[in-house]
């Protein structure tokens, strides 16, 4: 998915720059960049960081920066910050989501003849540029975000470095966070507050969907108001975002501890102890393990040191790989047990069938899988959660082609919780992972633990609701 730091100080910024920026390194990347303002112009630094940390690819240039002001990104694809000269001044941008309607937009732009994009890679136009030339396309940064918002079919926030300071802008729905830290002297927007609390920022302010903010030494000003409409993806809580961190005011653990809580609650089944897929499943497990009053324990244990987030290489079979290289199993607390696991979430299922099969070959005798959201039925249309490059490749789609043929009829129905298709499509998946049980969340418990309003929360992608 993907995320940014940017800020303004009244002093040299560039150290909180690079160690507001690692703290997004969980987020999934290829590329990492930094651009600093220095009141001559704008350096920037971009490296690939695939196989290696943000912080030991860039440790030598932090050295070379200076400045007041700069912006700090983590991409999913692409090379950012770009350098851009355009009628609105020089300028560096950085961004955070997904252009579904890229080559529309492509298209549309060389309609005018007038227009070339030049930070190619493999064939595709970087959707960062592209979104710099909607910006340009208007009279002031303001005017621009907010066309640009509006052309886009997906998700974007944005951060933009001038001679000035820094613009901040949260995508149209407010699918991602940006949000606002102070501290004397300097003011911080971040995707992920968890990068304030050790640079000695407080959490300023959330801003709103689709709001655009200068940000200064003494604060963020107000360029744009918030629009109405919250659709804050819900699948930060699940999964992406890190423990540390508050959307809307609402810390992650805290979350995956009450869905952890509402899944031992609707639950019967009688198991020796409760684990979590680690990581990310650890913090629902621990909530089920205290619910159900049964011990927690660690079947497996993650080799943290040189792996990476086994969604994050491109290839599948690399992925595949990592997932099971970094996860080493205790056969001492695996064999003989019933054993039930909680993980944030079942996508496509292939790297979860190897790992129940080496709970099998450990000695399990039961193995019982608790996800803590309810089945993913539809692909995401507003962010990149998933490598996935069909929705078919979800392990729920899997079951409902193979249930009902290629083009099934039915797909709301399969989402509906207790329906007996439902119930077809879980028994299905259960039966081709190898596992005892498996129950899925609620999506009204996933709401419950989260604690805003459903009408708030982006559900596309298990219940098909969404808003364009």
């Amino acid at each position: 998915m993907g995320g940014f730091f940017g800020l303004v100080g009244k002093t040299d910024i560039v150290e909180d720059l690079f160690f507001g920026t690692d703290y997004h390194s969980h987020l999934g990347t290829k590329r990492g960049g930094l651009a600093v303002g220095n009141g001559t112009g704008i350096v920037r630094y971009i490296h690939n960081i695939e196989n290696a940390q943000f912080r030991s690819k860039f440790g030598e240039d932090v050295g070379k920066l200076r400045g007041t002001r700069g912006i700090g990104v983590i991409s999913d694809y692409e090379d950012q910050p770009l350098l851009i000269r355009s009628h609105l001044g020089n300028f560096s941008i950085a961004t955070v989501g997904v252009v579904k309607n890229i080559d529309e937009l492509v298209a549309r732009a060389f309609k005018g003849k007038s227009l070339h994009f030049s930070e190619m890679r493999g064939g595709e136009v970087n959707p960062t540029e592209l979104v710099a030339a909607l910006i340009n396309e208007k009279d002031s940064f303001e005017e621009g975000i907010r066309y640009a918002g509006e052309m886009i079919k997906g998700s974007c926030s944005i951060l933009i470095l001038t001679d000035e300071g820094v613009l901040a802008a949260r995508d149209r729905y407010g699918r991602t966070p940006v949000v606002i830290g102070r501290k004397d002297g300097t003011c911080a927007a971040s995707l992920e507050t968890c990068a304030f609390p050790n640079l000695g920022y407080e959490i300023d302010r959330y801003l709103g969907p689709g709001e655009i903010v200068r940000l200064g030494p003494e604060g963020a000003e107000t360029l744009a108001p918030p629009l109405d409409k919250l659709q804050i993806c819900s699948f930060l809580w699940v999964y992406y975002g890190y423990p540390a961190s508050n959307y809307e005011g609402i810390n992650v653990e805290t979350v995956r501890n009450r869905c952890g809580a509402f899944l031992a609650r609707s639950d019967k089944v009688e198991v020796d102890l409760v684990a979590g897929i680690p990581d990310s499943g650890i913090g629902h497990g621990l909530g089920y393990a205290a619910e159900a009053g049964i011990p927690f324990r660690r079947p497996f244990v993650k080799y943290t040191p040189t792996w990476a987030r086994s969604f994050m290489p491109q290839n599948q079979d690399v992925r595949d790989q990592v997932a099971r290289m970094k996860l080493i199993p205790i056969r001492e607390i695996i064999q003989g047990k019933k054993l039930l696991f909680c993980e944030d979430s079942i996508v496509r299922g292939t790297q979860l069938k190897d790992t129940i099969q080496r709970l099998h070959d450990s000695g399990a005798v039961e193995v019982h899988m608790r996800p803590a959201c309810p089945p993913l039925t539809y692909g995401c249309k507003y962010l990149n959660f998933s490598r996935s490059r069909s929705e078919l490749d979800l392990a729920a789609r899997k079951a409902i082609a193979a249930l009902e043929g290629p083009e099934p009829k039915n797909i709301g129905e399969y989402a509906r919780s207790g329906s007996e298709r439902y119930e077809a499509m879980v028994d299905w998946i259960a039966r081709t992972l190898s596992l005892t049980t498996l129950r899925y969340q609620r999506l009204e418990d996933l709401v419950a633990a989260i604690g805003l309003p459903k009408a708030k929360l982006c559900t596309f992608c298990w219940d098909g609701v969404g808003t364009d």
